[in-house]
């Protein structure tokens, strides 16, 4: 598949192997999981890196497979779940840095294309959360507002 912003393909990414069911080496069961995820998602922490402590620290290597419910579902079930979606904060979380930097180098006409492109990535991604009803229709996008949203 091509890149967005690019003339090129990307290269292939490492593929997760194909298990149908939680090993049975994994030392936690399917109670203690989602009592973790809970507890990891009221400290503020987004899925992904619940993904990635409950890999590292407690050898789950699928919190799907061992529980039969993603991360997120599991946040949704207990009322953590963000207002604004994960990669959407990210992207604003990445536009609002690269506004701070073209407010002290105002001539870096680089990161002011890369700011169209992190801004395009933005809207499109807001017009299918507003498509499926993940975010409010009359949500907008806006530099300060993403500010005040984000941290």
């Amino acid at each position: 598949m091509a890149r967005i912003h690019a003339r090129r393909r990307g290269r292939s990414g490492s593929k997760r192997p194909l298990i149908t069911k939680n090993p049975e080496w994994v030392p936690l069961n399917k109670e203690e999981i989602e009592k973790l995820v809970v507890k990891l998602g009221a400290e503020g922490l987004t899925s992904a890196r619940i993904g990635l402590v409950l890999r590292d620290n407690y050898a789950v290597p699928s919190v799907k497979l061992a529980t039969g419910k993603s991360i997120t579902q599991i946040l949704r079930e207990n009322g953590l779940k963000p207002e604004i979606p994960e990669d959407l904060a990210a992207l604003m979380r990445k536009a609002i840095n690269v506004d701070m930097h073209l407010l002290e180098n105002k001539k870096d006409f680089a990161a002011k294309r890369g700011l169209q492109l992190i801004e395009s990535k933005i809207r499109r991604l807001v017009k299918y959360y507003k498509r499926e009803g993940v975010i409010p229709a009359n949500w907008t996008y806006s530099l300060k507002t993403a500010e005040l949203q984000i941290e």
